[in-house]
């Protein structure tokens, strides 16, 4: 990637609407939306429309993502003119006076995010297994007690990440359906503005609340520990509160039963995955690969001219990388369409790259690999309740997965 010249050196294909949420009336559910796959393969580097009329850069192949998410000049702060939005509502969340540092560009990004650097270190996620493996178990204790079935999103996938974040917080569970309501409106590609503005809201008025109690009857977590710092406002604790409340459950609930869901489709890795457990480790690395659960993409502005594959984009312009099209790039991962849990998927985006790649993706790698390696060993006749065609997929929601999935056992 270089500085751009002043021409362009590619052909560029017609503009094209981008569908949000992706339509879906044709193809694989775990695949990327076939419209967007068709540009990965036609071309990586296009233009696109999004939903009020502007135009911004599509950018679907693996190292044209790498190089954008990891360069400078392309910067995540939704406030700069040209930034794109996937819908209204996203414009208000990722716009608005309270946006948080995943919205920031260095050097203030890093100071923020150092602050919670110790919170999600290796060490710190391997402490806490024990603890997380308790919890997978009694959900699972609970929700095998005198039945055979269930939905797993409801009584597994989505409380086992949700305990955990708010642990890790300082956030009553008790109060897990305020957050989990307000989540929901504010991850709708179809909730309004203002719908999302309300939610967001109350969601900070509510975190604002807890940082000012947490001042004065402190704890071990992280709200307490950012109050004691004495660095930030009530505000700006509550704005790293919501995006770790709502990245911490949202995104391995999901996972958590798209992969399940993806393994009983593929019963010849779910059996190779039985068989020798020892490969979880990998497998998670390849389902976040090949599920990948950001369908809509990740989303900069260019602060000066930049060449993409022969491509200029100018200072201003949006780029939307589509990082699930980037998992699946043949040049890449050989075969990739196909789940393959032997595979070595490490080198996937899945965490995004650069440096607002996910902070918390050990936590997410390590609750993966337990509530998956729980539910293969704690339930050997676990199969799906409904038919796949019924399973209620969430194109809907800005991050994919289930609504919910009945199971049996």
């Amino acid at each position: 990637m270089t500085t751009a010249p002043h021409t362009e050196t590619a052909p560029l294909a017609p503009t094209a609407p981008l569908a949000v949420p992706a339509t879906r009336a044709s193809g694989c559910p775990f695949d990327p939306p076939p419209s967007v796959e068709y540009a990965r393969k036609e071309q990586p580097v296009t233009r696109a429309t999004l939903w009020d009329g502007a135009e911004c850069w599509l950018v679907t192949r693996y190292q044209d993502v790498r190089e954008v998410l990891s360069d400078p000049r392309f910067s995540s702060d939704a406030k700069r003119p040209g930034f794109p939005f996937l819908t209204a509502g996203f414009k208000e969340l990722a716009s608005s006076n309270t946006s948080s540092f995943i919205r920031q560009d260095d050097p203030e990004h890093a100071r923020l995010r150092r602050m919670l650097t110790a919170d999600f270190m290796i060490k710190k996620v391997e402490a806490m297994r024990p603890q997380v493996q308790g919890i997978a178990d009694d959900l699972l204790d609970r929700m095998t007690e005198g039945r055979t079935s269930a939905d797993l999103v409801a009584e597994f996938a989505l409380p086992l990440p949700s305990l955990v974040i708010c642990l890790l917080l300082g956030v009553p569970y008790e109060d897990h359906d305020f957050f989990q309501e307000r989540s929901r409106v504010l991850l709708n590609l179809s909730s309004t503005a203002d719908a999302v503005r309300v939610s967001q809201d109350e969601l900070l008025a509510y975190l604002e609340k807890l940082a000012e109690t947490k001042r004065h009857e402190p704890d071990d977590g992280i709200v307490s520990r950012l109050a004691a710092r004495g660095e930030l406002s009530n505000r700006d604790i509550a704005a790293m509160g919501r995006l770790l409340l709502v990245a911490g459950h949202e995104t391995t609930a999901n996972m958590t039963a798209l992969s399940t869901l993806a393994l009983l489709r593929n019963p010849r890795q779910l059996a190779a995955l039985r068989e020798d457990p020892t490969l979880i480790t990998g497998a998670v690395e390849e389902l976040l690969r090949y599920l990948t659960i950001v369908h809509n993409g990740v989303t900069r502005v260019a602060t000066e001219d930049v060449t993409v594959s022969g491509h200029t984009i100018r200072a201003g312009e949006g780029v939307i990388c589509t990082i699930n099209t980037a998992n699946r790039d043949e040049g890449v991962f050989p075969g990739s369409g196909e789940l393959d849990v032997s595979r070595d998927a490490r080198r996937h985006v899945a965490f995004g790259f650069g440096v607002h790649q996910c902070l918390g993706q050990g936590l997410a790698r390590a609750e993966l690999q337990i509530a998956i390696e729980t539910l293969l060993r704690r339930l050997p006749g676990l199969r799906l309740d409904i038919p796949f065609e019924d399973v209620p997929f969430r194109t809907d929601m800005g991050i994919y997965g289930v609504h919910a999935l009945p199971i049996a056992w």
